[in-house]
């Protein structure tokens, strides 16, 4: 038996919707779609014996989270380690406002952002630094069994890199990671594996289909 860590990214919002920044500053509510992507979700993976679920604090994650922890009487383990990349001035704004309004800091974060913010955000340094540290509480707290973690987009994209080895700034063009999607890694005596990336296939070919997600 080893552990295995679910990577559960939030439902639909109406900024994921419009393909609009939405990190840690803004903390909007599911869309009708975005909750039946959390029915779907607990509907399919509530046979799995859980440990624990562990959520970001925002809204969109605690929400994506409760039909799982309802179906298998688990309460969530929120920590704020598992937020969004904040964006800074960038919330809110489409990418073509970013571009506009912040041009040098957008191609400077497009290049690398790893080490480059939004402006008046993180680098995704900072958010592999913070998001690791759950990772290693929960592996030093369960051995083996499976583990669910329900965050956002970016956060998700910058763990698998800093797990499986991927420089964190390639995160953008190497993994993908749409709304309601599960990732799974197992940790082997030989380090993380990577089993499922960006899996949708417990929703129905609706949600699926959905624009800007």
């Amino acid at each position: 038996m080893s552990l295995k860590l679910y990577f559960l990214r939030h439902g639909q919002t109406p900024l994921s919707r419009d393909n609009a920044f939405c990190g840690a500053g803004l903390d909007p509510e599911l869309t009708p779609d975005g909750l039946a992507m959390a029915e779907a979700f607990a509907a399919a993976y509530k046979s799995l014996p859980w440990s624990a679920v562990y959520a970001s604090p925002l809204r969109r994650t605690v929400a994506t989270a409760q039909p799982l922890c309802a179906a298998v009487g688990l309460r969530p383990e929120l920590r704020d380690d598992l937020k969004e990349i904040h964006y800074g001035q960038w919330e809110g704004k489409s990418v073509e406002e970013a571009n506009r309004d912040f041009h040098d800091d957008y191609i400077r974060w497009s290049a690398d952002p790893a080490w480059n913010a939004p402006t008046g955000g993180e680098p995704a340094v900072a958010i592999a630094r913070r998001a690791l540290q759950v990772i290693e509480e929960i592996k030093q707290r369960y051995n083996t069994g499976n583990v669910l973690v329900v965050s956002h987009k970016a956060t998700i994209r910058i763990s698998i890199c800093s797990l499986l080895g991927i420089d964190v700034g390639r995160f953008r063009y190497r993994l993908a990671c749409p709304v309601g999607s599960v990732t799974m890694v197992e940790f082997t005596s030989e380090g993380p594996l990577l089993h499922i990336l960006a899996d949708r296939a417990h929703l129905s070919e609706q949600l699926r289909s959905l624009p800007g997600t």
